[in-house]
């Protein structure tokens, strides 16, 4: 029987490809306009599944279906502050080569 076998979460993607879709069109449909199943897989491996845990079928299913817009919404505002402070050393480091190479 499928539902009874364990795996790692990382295992059950492709199977569950569904699933994410869906979650990502209820957010969609919540305002959340550019959300993704990527998106949704991402978030729950940073805020659900830390360690990639072993789980039935139904388990990762009921994980996404479960998915609060307030946790989907602080994984987008870290990686919103991350990106932001990726793009600010980038800009301070291009700064710095483009001054170097003026004097």
């Amino acid at each position: 029987m499928v539902e009874s076998m364990m795996k790692a979460v990382s295992e059950w993607k492709a199977d569950i490809e569904p699933a994410l879709k869906s979650k990502a069109g209820e957010l969609r449909l919540i305002g959340y306009n550019h959300a993704t199943a990527e998106d949704v897989w991402q978030c729950l491996e940073e805020k659900v599944w830390k360690g990639d845990p072993s789980k039935r079928l139904y388990e990762v299913v009921q994980d996404i279906f479960h998915l609060s817009s307030n946790i989907y919404m602080s994984y987008l505002t870290i990686n919103a502050y991350q990106d932001d402070n990726l793009a600010a050393s980038i800009a301070a480091l291009t700064e710095n080569d483009q001054e170097e190479i003026n004097e």
